[in-house]
């Protein structure tokens, strides 16, 4: 499920929601919380564009490889 795949690359990168949140919300101007976040990954809102600010917060880039 992607909400665990997520939420495991966060903790494993050092981070924890709170602090990616804060830092999302500094970054791009934007009022967040730790628990609107939760919500989108709980149920499968998050949008791709989020994802790839959640990825760069924490160090890392999406990739599409060819199988």
């Amino acid at each position: 499920m992607i909400k665990h795949e997520i939420k495991s690359i966060i903790i494993k990168s050092g981070w924890t929601m709170s602090d990616v949140v804060k830092k999302l919300n500094k970054k791009y101007s934007r009022i967040d919380t730790v628990q609107n976040l939760s919500n989108k990954l709980s149920r499968g809102t998050l949008k791709y564009r989020e994802a790839k600010e959640i990825a760069e917060i924490i160090g890392y880039e999406i990739k599409w490889e060819k199988k």
